[in-house]
């Protein structure tokens, strides 16, 4: 540790051997001013938008039912699924398909302000305590404070979290209620797990992979040990990882597609061997899950909710331009060519001589006076405009190109292997749904993975000596292009 200590100070001006100034400092009170600094940001000036679908899903729930009364003049229930009789009549009231977390969450603030309750408020709030609990969870990694403080500047700053928390509707409060407990998960789990002193190692003192056994050992030898166990089950479970297993369970009744983050909690944490830390994380998870689908079917009779394929049609067929097909399923491995072109390769209207409507369509005429300057916030004459359908997860968050050097250590670091693996699940499953998540900037289905990401992160800085020009450069640049679309998105009102 003391030599990864000495070369993050030297890639940080600080002589080895001195203390550097953040060393210095309480990690709480690091802490809170990240909160602090967070909160400001969050506030920034934006839009009004109407989507408080879970303001009035937590009415329902303090009425005792499931149902809210649809359609509500003045309303645009956006994403709803309508109740109908047994002839197909309206009811009067519908369902929202979404797990329902989010609304159990506003229940305190609707029972006091009803349904005047400013969600955009709560988004902020809880956006802000996200990234103080993301300075904490990175706390337990072998990386040096600089590194820590950059990478969670990056996570509050520097990616999409920044507008989704700013702007608090529907879809994107999900995703910041979500980070919280999984936050937790991920830092517990860290925190639980003492084998991770050499991930930090930069790239010249790697020796090859190291001896183990083959795979089909390890899993004869899980296999054996869940068969031992069954005889003391519960002194098989570890309760570290069990608490872990519960948080991470509690986040996918926000957004459901985390579970496919599974694998982190097999490899990372307490319990001592994969079978161990397997079960008592499965066993967690379970209960908040199996409670979420016990909802779906007492509240429309099926496990999984039936306002999915219902909303997947309507959009398919009402949106002709965004390319989707209502022949397919909505989670179908065709929709990846088209979904990776979002989530890698789009790019923002450079020099735009026309404004863009929601599908990238082009609209009225721009910089129409002669001798017009363009401008960097200019909506009548921009420079470049972001694209509602999503841009690049590289254009947006650069930082994100630190994962790579830390994936060298894929075939020796449960660490490494387990956070990537995460990664790759859930965006493999979001690339197949139908949809990435417009209108919005950036791409905001990288919410769901963005924090078993970020040890990656901090790993591959470390590997590559610490927060130096490199680094500093690419956490700039995603601080600076998450500026320019939270303000954007301001300005076009998404």
């Amino acid at each position: 540790m003391e030599g990864r200590v000495a070369q993050g100070r030297l890639a940080t001006g600080t002589p080895p051997g001195a203390p550097h100034w953040l060393d210095l400092l309480p990690s709480a009170l690091i802490g809170a001013a990240l909160v602090a600094a967070a909160l400001a940001a969050y506030w920034l000036p934006g839009s009004v938008r109407i989507y408080n679908h879970f303001v009035w899903q937590a009415a329902a729930f303090l009425n005792g039912q499931a149902a809210i009364p649809w359609p509500v003049p003045g309303n645009n229930f956006q994403d709803f699924f309508p109740l109908t009789d047994a002839a197909g009549n309206l009811t009067g009231f519908g369902l929202l398909p979404f797990p329902p977390l989010p609304a159990i969450v506003l229940m305190p603030f609707v029972a006091v302000w009803g349904l005047a309750t400013d969600e955009r408020a709560v988004s902020v709030v809880i956006g802000a305590i996200d990234v103080g609990l993301c300075w904490w969870a990175l706390g337990r990694l072998p990386v040096d404070r600089m590194v820590r403080l950059a990478v969670t500047v990056f996570f509050g700053f520097g990616t999409v979290v920044w507008y989704a928390a700013g702007l608090g509707t529907t879809w994107f409060f999900a995703h910041v209620v979500a980070l919280a407990p999984l936050l937790v998960a991920v830092g517990l789990a860290l925190r639980a797990d003492q084998a991770f002193a050499e991930d930090a190692r930069p790239d010249e003192d790697d020796l090859g992979p190291a001896p183990g056994p083959s795979l089909g050992d390890a899993l004869r030898g899980a296999v054996a040990e869940v068969v031992a166990g069954l005889r003391s089950p519960l002194a098989f479970i570890d309760g570290r990882q069990f608490a872990a297993g519960l948080l991470f369970g509690l986040a996918c009744t926000a957004r459901l597609t985390i579970v496919f983050g599974a694998p982190f909690f097999m490899l990372v944490g307490s319990g001592g061997s994969l079978a161990r830390r397997s079960v008592s994380a499965g066993l967690g998870a379970i209960i908040p899950i199996g409670i979420l689908l016990a909802y779906n079917v007492a509240t429309t009779g099926q496990l999984i909710h039936p306002g999915y394929e219902y909303l997947y049609q309507l959009e398919a067929n009402g949106y002709p331009a965004l390319g989707y097909d209502p022949s397919w399923a909505i989670e179908d491995i065709r929709y990846l060519p088209q979904n990776l072109g979002i989530m890698l390769l789009s790019t923002p209207a450079i020099f735009p001589s026309h404004a863009l409507d929601a599908f990238g369509g082009a609209t009225t005429a721009l910089c129409t006076a002669e001798g017009a300057a363009r401008g960097l916030f200019d909506p009548s004459c921009p420079i470049a405009m972001p694209r509602a359908i999503g841009m690049s997860l590289i254009l947006t968050s650069p930082a994100y190109l630190f994962v790579i050097p830390a994936l060298a250590r894929f075939r020796r670091s449960r660490l490494v292997a387990g956070a990537g693996l995460a990664v790759a699940a859930i965006a493999l499953v979001n690339l197949m749904h139908f949809s990435q998540g417009w209108v919005q900037f950036g791409y905001r289905f990288s919410n769901d993975f963005v924090v078993f990401a970020l040890p990656l992160v901090a790993l591959g800085i470390a590997r590559r000596g610490g927060v130096g020009l490199v680094a500093g450069w690419l956490i700039g640049a995603s601080v600076a292009v998450n500026f320019w679309g939270v303000t954007w998105g301001n300005l076009f009102g998404w």
